[in-house]
């Protein structure tokens, strides 16, 4: 592992959807001294950006090329529709990849379902990105399946969503190149698994101890304690000296 004395700061990339927003409180009342900086990037580019040393670390979808990076899956995302609030498909709190077969399903070039076959019917073109989808779904051009927290970013009042109960799902982990495994990345994986404080710091104590020292405190803690004289109430070591000769 090498030292968390490479940055002066760590570097967290996150896509759209996550929320970091907890794990970055908990680590600036923890590392005070250390800025954690927030890097937006898409879902394409977050590899990249891990890839060429521009962030340390990464809330990112899944799959990963594992080969490159290691990744701490956090949680799997459930998928919904997003259609217009007068819709026929908000009759029900659910909907199914069936209930859209006569639907246009809008397919945005920045997808992260992964879809085989997406369902429905295509439309003419494919939107660049989300955003574009969620604006095309206002003007009653189509509909859109995405992971829940985009449906919450990409929010209108005029739109609403139901549960694709039966649709991929995107799965949302913590990632970071194998060969950067640094003390910080370990700071904020123990952030993120809910370590508390005194782990965390007995762990950077422990590490930071040489070998030798560890091995003479324990070799200490398993030395027999001295044994007390019960009439003079001085230790006594186990050892019995030479007996005195009478006079």
């Amino acid at each position: 592992m090498t030292g968390s004395e490479a940055h002066p700061s760590f570097r967290l990339a996150y896509v759209p959807g996550a929320t970091p927003g907890k794990w970055v409180r908990i680590w600036n009342e923890r590392l005070p001294d250390v800025p954690l900086n927030l890097i937006s990037v898409t879902a394409a580019e977050a590899s990249d950006v891990l890839r060429d040393g521009a962030a340390d670390a990464g809330i990112v979808r899944l799959p990963v090329d594992r080969t490159v990076f290691s990744a701490i899956p956090l949680y799997t995302e459930t998928t919904v529709v997003v259609v217009p609030k007068d819709h026929l498909l908000t009759a029900a709190d659910e909907a199914t990849l069936e209930d859209l077969a006569e639907e246009v399903v809008l397919h945005p070039l920045d997808d992260v379902l992964g879809w085989e076959q997406p369902p429905g019917e295509p439309a003419f073109e494919r939107p660049a990105t989300t955003a574009d989808a969620i604006e095309l779904v206002a003007a009653g051009i189509g509909v859109l399946a995405v992971p829940q927290s985009l449906a919450r970013l990409h929010h209108r009042r005029d739109l609403t969503y139901r549960t694709l109960v039966d649709a991929p799902q995107s799965g949302v982990a913590l990632c970071w190149p194998e060969d950067a495994h640094t003390d910080l990345v370990e700071d904020f994986i123990g952030i993120v698994r809910g370590r508390t404080v005194n782990s965390t710091r007995g762990r950077s104590r422990q590490a930071a101890q040489p070998k030798e020292k560890r091995r003479d405190e324990a070799a200490a803690r398993r030395k027999p304690a001295a044994r007390k004289n019960p009439r003079s109430g001085t230790a006594k070591s186990g050892h019995r000296g030479k007996p005195r000769r009478r006079s």
